[in-house]
């Protein structure tokens, strides 16, 4: 047998004589830690599965019905205002976003009728 046929039959008995250790290097608590490593990852992959099948859940739900709630007497102005630049918003973004330009100036605000026409014209 040649030298390098030695050294290879030489090798490959070694690789199949491989032993672990019976215990891990550190003993019952680096056993511990690798389980609790092992958990934590299998709770987040739980996690990160539930959550998008909810998102998934959530994008494909219908949207609500129309809303009727603009139109209660007892609601202030304001709130009347912020009721109908909402409903406007789902309705046409390029009109919303017309009429709210100058939102944050003082008395940007748009006038409470010229809204409620935006929104009946647009049912």
């Amino acid at each position: 047998m040649s030298e390098k046929a030695l050294s290879e039959a030489t090798m490959l008995a070694s690789l199949r004589d491989i032993h672990l250790p019976a215990e891990a290097a550190g003993g019952a608590v680096a056993e511990y830690a690798a389980v609790l490593g092992i958990a934590a990852l299998a709770s987040v992959g739980c996690v990160a599965i539930l959550r998008l099948l909810s998102v998934r859940t959530a994008a494909n739900r219908r949207p609500d019905p129309p809303d009727r709630s603009v139109e209660q007497p007892g609601w202030s102005v304001d709130r009347r205002r912020v009721a109908l630049l909402h409903k406007l918003r789902t309705q046409s973004p390029k009109r919303y976003a017309e009429l709210t330009g100058d939102l944050y100036q003082p008395g940007g605000e748009p006038d409470l009728a010229t809204l409620q026409e935006e929104v009946a014209g647009r049912v």
